[in-house]
């Protein structure tokens, strides 16, 4: 699926999902202040917390959709264990057994290495072509397969890192309207209205409280996928490195 339509999916699925919750559900689940005062107050924080509520479940989809993306990337077993196996084929002259041994672990930097042993061994017969040249093909190939694996390994952290960011902003708008609430209630004539003022006031803290939340969730799930393509990809350039140093020691030799 292109991520411009699993975005859309998600934004659409998430909005309605939070439509239906606060406007439909939640008066269900709210027995009063007495009982449920969480829930009540929750309920009358007007209509930005569908929105905050939206973007909350937005980044949970997101977030799971990088857990299991990324799992995938890995492979079928331990990345030092699938490097291990791999690099003693190629330090061994096996090639073909280092394709396969790729086939079977499959994910992002199994492909990496595929596409460098696979072109290692349709040059590796070619007398016409000198060493320097088989070493540089090889690194081509590295390249371009790491150039097709990044974009997957880094899908939806902008999406992330977009809603970290105006999920304080749509919690700061729903804050302004209920202070507004609030200054409106006390500018009435003769006393204030107590309960306009206090549903004007709690309007501000929920929507404050919701923003932050979904920002705080944000970062921290941005910060840790970002730290995990890294240490990622630094797994891959090292295998990649190793191996290609490797083909160096046997061509001199």
């Amino acid at each position: 699926m292109k991520q411009g339509t699993f975005t859309i999916i998600t934004l659409v699925g998430a909005l309605v999902i939070s439509s239906v919750f606060y406007w439909a559900i939640l008066p269900i689940m709210d027995k009063g202040v007495e009982e449920t005062p969480l829930i009540h107050q929750i309920s009358l924080a007007g209509p930005v917390v569908p929105i905050l509520l939206m973007l909350t479940l937005m980044l949970l989809t997101f977030v799971l959709e990088r857990i299991f993306t990324l799992a995938k990337a890995r492979g079928t077993s331990p990345l030092p264990t699938f490097f291990s196996h791999f690099t003693k084929s190629v330090r061994e002259a096996k090639y073909e057994e280092a394709s396969k041994l790729c086939d079977r672990q499959r994910g992002s930097a199994a492909a990496v290495l595929k596409a460098a042993s696979d072109q290692y061994l349709r040059t590796k017969d070619d007398k016409a072509m000198s060493t320097e040249k088989r070493i540089s093909e090889t690194q081509r190939a590295i390249n371009e397969a790491r150039l097709l694996e990044v974009p997957f390994l880094e899908r939806n952290l902008i999406a992330l890192s977009t809603i970290a960011s105006i999920a304080t902003m749509v919690g700061l708008l729903g804050t302004t309207i209920g202070m507004i609430r609030a200054f409106a209630a006390m500018s009435t004539q003769g006393a204030p209205n107590a309960a306009e003022l206090a549903r004007g006031i709690s309007e501000a803290l929920v929507n404050t409280a919701l923003g932050l939340f979904a920002a705080i969730l944000g970062i921290v799930a941005y910060n840790f996928f970002v730290n995990k393509v890294d240490q990622f990809n630094y797994q891959i350039d090292e295998a990649a490195y190793l191996m290609i140093e490797i083909l160096k020691e046997k061509e001199a030799a």
